[in-house]
């Protein structure tokens, strides 16, 4: 370290898009990499299996990163001589923040909330959701490093600190840089109407009078629609608030209906939701084997489950714990239950919720047809939706409780729509370094 050493953040990727972003902050010869996301673009038709690293840049789906991907993935050598130290952190477990984690380079280790670091391995035992790192079969899934929160991380000059926060991915942190004459914080992605606003506030308590700011948009993303937290024009969208409606909503269904088959989905990284509508729902709840399976292999936790037909067996449910497909079928009061295909089997005049799961809305082609499938079986499709991201209002409370020095608005499509009353805004183009 000398004295013309200075802190440098340079912006990859996920800027003016909806998720996606990859930041590095250095300082001397040590630098870190926040998130290791892949943009979605479902309108693109891609596979895991059409995603070579070649097509991920062509499509600007992640950042072309310098010395922190695999050389065995781009073909170039890490230049270990221009940084000493690195290491790279995800805020949490969606895919536009944690796809693309396989390509980072082995050596260089990978830090992330607790529930994070867990989680993931199993959502990507069947190798179908992280892009696969080289060299390995396409179930692996790199080490990453459970980080105590609140605790320091020293990589070189740079110490990270990982915060819980809140979002609808179970166990989402944010995260706050230092380097030896700036403090960075990073939102990941951040809401205050979800289960634990309480940590929120902590996280930027702590992130108080940052020299840099960055927080994510995508509240602001649709300024027609500002009106509406939940950013749906869809005419089956009914939105509570905050979670806490949602499952009330949910209990309110069951109470309404007393002799109606009810059938809902979930995000499968939306752990805390689904645990949410089990320990209220007046009904028993059954999920599908493989949503039984990820509670069971990351959470030690036992629910009662199902299969469909010809699914193979888990080996770590409890038998005694399954409830027969054709009893759910035949049902039109005891369960709540998770339905994710066979629709067609569902009985007429019965509910579907659909509460974010997959397809997540109208901008992924499957969403429409998905949507009206429903309607020709005469199920009734309600989509039932609390949003992960922060309003407009609730992201200009969040600015207000920091007061930045800087603010760098990313994950969004209109980042010009985000105001630092505190201070300067940048917005960075793709690529672009600046120098604090």
């Amino acid at each position: 370290m000398t004295l013309r050493d200075k802190t440098t953040v340079t912006f990859y990727n996920g800027l003016t898009t909806i998720g996606g972003p990859m930041i590095e902050v250095a300082y001397s010869k040590s630098h870190v990499l926040f998130d290791l996301g892949e943009v979605y673009r479902p309108e693109l038709g891609l596979s895991l299996e059409d995603e070579d690293f070649a097509t991920l840049l062509k499509y600007e789906l992640i950042g072309d990163v310098p010395n922190f991907y695999d050389p065995k993935v781009t073909g170039k050598e890490i230049d270990h001589n221009k940084f000493e130290h690195a290491a790279a952190y995800i805020s949490h477990l969606h895919l536009d923040h944690s796809k693309a984690l396989n390509l980072l380079a082995p050596e260089i280790p990978l830090y992330a909330g607790p529930n994070t670091a867990h989680l993931l391995p199993t959502l990507n035992e069947k190798g179908d959701f992280l892009l696969p790192a080289a060299g390995h079969d396409k179930t692996y899934t790199r080490p990453i490093i459970a980080a105590k929160y609140r605790e320091p991380i020293q990589v070189g000059d740079i110490e990270l600190e990982v915060w819980p926060s809140d979002h609808d991915a179970y166990g989402a942190t944010g995260l706050i840089v230092r380097t030896p004459d700036k403090k960075i914080a990073f939102t990941g992605d951040i809401r205050l109407h979800g289960y634990h606003p309480d940590q929120v506030h902590e996280y930027l308590q702590a992130a108080k009078n940052a020299d840099l700011f960055i927080i994510e948009g995508t509240g602001v993303s649709w300024p027609e629609r500002k009106n509406d937290q939940n950013s749906e024009s869809s005419e089956e969208f009914t939105g509570p608030r905050n979670e806490v409606e949602l499952t009330e909503r949910i209990v309110k269904l069951q109470e309404d209906n007393p002799a109606r088959q009810i059938t809902f989905n979930t995000y499968p990284t939306n752990v805390e939701r689904l645990l949410r509508i089990i320990s209220d729902s007046p009904r028993k709840v059954v999920l599908h084997a493989k949503r039984a399976h990820l509670l069971k292999s990351s959470l030690d936790k036992d629910y009662p489950y199902y299969y469909l037909p010809g699914e193979a067996i888990f080996s770590d449910l409890k038998p005694e714990l399954e409830v027969s497909y054709d009893a759910l079928l035949a049902d039109d009061h005891e369960y709540l239950w998770q339905a994710v295909g066979e629709f067609d089997r569902l009985q007429k005049g019965g509910l579907y919720i659909h509460s974010n799961a997959e397809p997540l809305g109208d901008f992924d082609p499957a969403y429409r047809p998905f949507v009206d499938k429903f309607a020709e079986i005469g199920v009734e499709f309600l989509a039932l939706r609390c949003s992960g991201h922060a309003d407009e209002k609730e992201l200009q409370q969040i600015i207000a409780e920091v007061q930045p020095v800087i603010l760098v608005p990313v994950h969004t499509l209109h980042p010009e729509l985000e105001e630092n009353p505190f201070g300067e805004r940048i917005l960075p183009k793709r690529g672009q370094t600046i120098t604090l």
